[in-house]
């Protein structure tokens, strides 16, 4: 029903989209594109957890602080573990956005959510955004607002699928006609991955390293498939035995052995959402390819690896990390012909 209230709020509030990630948050205002891409980190007080820093400047507090700070991801595996730190977090991060106009009311808000969350798990996202100042809150699944950023035609009959892989969850969709035929989610991701080499290291060469240093290990040297050439990296940690600093040099063919536990698990589950996917639908997919979108489809080989073993072209959206801001954004822009997307209640 038309609200002209609404309206004329919408007229000059600057909507935004967000991707409430596990590993970072991006914010995208409408008209605008992606104004804030940082770390989904906040720097605490214990005793009274007074907010001290967040974001790059938490996450850079990360292993270094003194005993009565403390730094957390108030997100894990894709839903809210800390209500209060997110709220505040998202309050932060919808001031910031919100702070190029001088007299504004309190903006729409569209967030992007795990497929396979719960209904409380969704209502707790959806709390959120509205205490930390959003005049309408609205959730749309990751998978699609993935597919929307990076240009697959989901309101069309054709078929798309797309393989989101973020910091806590991995995302895998068929779409048609503006709804997910199929759907998948799985809790194994970027943060698994970085763990899985730092359990490598201590196991292989009882090193202990940050997950830091795993991440920046997986980003430089880690893959999915044979690379054209392999290469070595400089491993710095704490020797287990010794307790003293050490450097070990460590190929990308270790990294990749690290890695294969749960790359084969994101390949079977694309696999099993293929396995699920209607005929006519798949005869799609043969043409138009898988798409691979999230911070976590970046790592070297992934297409190759999904492509050899689905027998289906296996691309990359370009800027992958941006994909569900954008497309929870692009909603904003089109809201009445992409509202079909948002979840279920928000349509």
């Amino acid at each position: 029903m038309f609200n002209p209230l609404n309206a004329l709020l919408g007229l000059f509030s600057l909507d935004i989209g967000i991707d409430l990630g596990t590993a970072n948050t991006l914010v995208y205002v409408r008209g605008k594109g992606i104004v804030i891409n940082e770390p989904s980190w906040v720097a605490i007080e214990k005793g009274r957890r007074t907010v001290l820093a967040i974001g790059a400047q938490a996450k850079e507090m990360v292993g270094k602080t003194p005993g009565h700070i403390v730094a957390i991801r108030p997100l894990r595996d894709g839903v809210i573990s800390e209500f209060d730190i997110t709220q505040a977090m998202l309050e932060h991060f919808i001031k910031r956005a919100h702070q190029q106009v001088f007299i504004a009311p309190r903006p729409r808000v569209v967030v992007g959510i795990p497929s396979g969350v719960t209904e409380v798990e969704k209502r707790a996202v959806k709390d959120a955004a509205l205490a930390a100042g959003a005049r309408e809150a609205y959730l749309i699944e990751e998978p699609i607002a993935a597919a929307i950023g990076a240009g697959l035609p989901v309101t069309e009959a054709q078929g798309s699928m797309i393989v989101d892989i973020g910091g806590g969850t991995t995302e895998v969709g068929v779409f048609a006609l503006g709804g997910i035929v199929v759907s998948k989610s799985i809790r194994i991701a970027g943060d698994e991955l970085d763990e899985d080499i730092v359990q490598y290291a201590r196991q292989k060469y009882n090193l202990a390293i940050s997950e830091r240093m795993g991440e920046r290990i997986k980003i430089n040297i880690g893959s999915a498939y044979p690379l054209p050439e392999e290469t070595i990296m400089a491993m710095r940690g704490r020797n287990l035995i010794t307790g003293l600093p050490e450097e070990i040099e460590i190929s990308s063919i270790e990294i990749r052995e690290a890695l294969s536990r749960s790359i084969n698990i994101i390949v079977d589950i694309v696999r099993d959402t293929l396995d699920e996917t209607p005929p006519e639908l798949v005869a799609d997919l043969m043409e138009t390819g898988i798409c691979l979108a999230g911070g976590g489809g970046q790592l070297k080989g992934l297409t190759e690896r999904i492509g050899e073993v689905t027998h289906i072209r296996t691309w990359l959206a370009q800027d992958s990390m941006t994909c569900v801001a954008r497309g929870a954004g692009m909603v904003l822009e089109n809201f009445e012909a992409l509202r079909q997307t948002l979840s279920p209640e928000d349509r």
